[in-house]
C-alpha cells in the first residue's frame, strides 16, 4: 500500500465530480510511481480538457499538479468538453466523435508494452462510441499498473447522449478496475 491509500499495481479508477481532486491524486500516482520505478516505459495519456463553465474550470491537465519527466510518453488530446462547448444536440455529438477520434489515434500511437499507464479523464474519448472503451482498457491490461480517473456526476446533464454514454462508460470502467476510490460527493 502507498500514502495514496492504493497500491501501485493492478489497476485503479479514481472516480467524481469537478473539482474532486481526481487529477490531483493522479498526478501524485504518477509521481509515486516514477519515484520508485522511473519513468521507463510510463505512458500518460491526457486526455483532459481544459474549459471554463460558469465559472469554474473544467477538467485540468496532471503537468499543472507535477512536472512530467521528459523520458514519460505522454499522448496528449486537445479535447473538447462537449456538454459546455455545444449549443445543439447535433454539435454535442460531433464533438464527442471528434474527441473520439482523437483519443483513438493517442492509443494506436501509444508504445507497445508499458511499464504503467496513467489517463487522465479516461471518459472523454467514448461519449460517442462507448464500447470503443475496450481498446484502452486492452491496452491498460498490457502494463503492470494503470492509474486512470473519470468524471462520475450528474453535474453537467443526465439526459444528453454524452451523459448517458459516459455513465455506461464509468459503469464499464469500474466493473474492469481491481480497485476503485470515489472522491467528493455522489
Amino acid at each position: 500500500m502507498t500514502d495514496l491509500g492504493f497500491p501501485l499495481d493492478g489497476s485503479t479508477l479514481i472516480v467524481g465530480p469537478s473539482q474532486a481532486g481526481k487529477t490531483r491524486l493522479t498526478a501524485r500516482a504518477l509521481e509515486a510511481w516514477i519515484d520508485r520505478e522511473g519513468p521507463t516505459g510510463v505512458v500518460l495519456l491526457e486526455f483532459g480538457p481544459e474549459y471554463e463553465h460558469e465559472g469554474t474550470v473544467l477538467g485540468r491537465r496532471l503537468e499543472r499538479y507535477t512536472d512530467v519527466p521528459a523520458d514519460v510518453w505522454v499522448g496528449t488530446v486537445d479535447a473538447h468538453a462537449p456538454r459546455s462547448e455545444s449549443e445543439s444536440e447535433p454539435e454535442l455529438r460531433e464533438l464527442a466523435r471528434q474527441n473520439a477520434a482523437a483519443v483513438a489515434d493517442r492509443i494506436a500511437a501509444a508504445p507497445a508494452d508499458p511499464a504503467a499507464v496513467f489517463v487522465n479523464d479516461a471518459t472523454i474519448g467514448f461519449q460517442h462510441a462507448p464500447d470503443e472503451v475496450d481498446q484502452l482498457l486492452d491496452y491498460c491490461d498490457t502494463a503492470e499498473a494503470a492509474v486512470l480517473n473519470a468524471f462520475e456526476s450528474d453535474e453537467l446533464g443526465t439526459d444528453d447522449p454524452v451523459s448517458v454514454r459516459e455513465r455506461g462508460v464509468v459503469r464499464r470502467l469500474r466493473a474492469w478496475a481491481d480497485r476503485t476510490v470515489a472522491l467528493g460527493h455522489q
